[in-house]
């Protein structure tokens, strides 16, 4: 009974690893290319905005965070630096700061959905038809599958 119980939990968290293992390594994995520097710079150019993000924001913790500089143009905005790998990315704007999953949460229905964040060496969203940046102040990259803050940037 006891080398039941034994195998039992030794294959039991052998499991449990290797689930969170496949949760963290399939969006790495599955990850499309990132954009070539050259392009993101290229398309960064034409910025109306531009914020840094960093990885000491309330939120961000080892699995949960950003870093680089978002840039926003009228058309698109441009994300250069890295992002931590994560399933389900995607990229609102706020009118107010955040900097941690309770802060946001309340507000999430009235953020502006940009699109999804699949690559996490940068990427290129174009700003949907009918967004005014003017009326955001604030990026929020979230984890829609885990309701997790990843990072955020207040750009005016």
């Amino acid at each position: 009974m006891r080398r039941l119980l034994l195998w039992l939990f030794t294959h039991g968290v052998a499991v449990a690893v290797g689930f969170a293992l496949g949760i963290y390594l399939l969006p790495i994995l599955t990850a499309p290319p990132s954009p070539d520097a050259a392009m993101l710079e290229a398309e960064a150019a034409n910025a109306s905005f531009t914020v840094e993000l960093t990885r000491d924001l309330r939120g961000s913790d080892l699995l949960h965070w950003g870093e680089g500089t978002i840039s926003l143009t009228p058309t698109m905005i441009v994300h250069e630096g890295a992002l931590a790998p994560g399933p389900d990315y995607k990229l609102y704007l706020t009118t107010e700061f955040v900097d941690h999953e309770d802060v946001f949460e309340p507000i999430k229905a009235e953020a502006a959905l940009i699109g999804d964040v699949d690559t996490f060496g940068g990427f290129i969203l174009e700003i949907p038809e009918g967004i005014d940046l003017t009326a955001y102040t604030t990026v929020v990259v979230w984890c829609e599958a885990f309701g997790e803050f990843i990072t955020a940037g207040q750009y005016r």
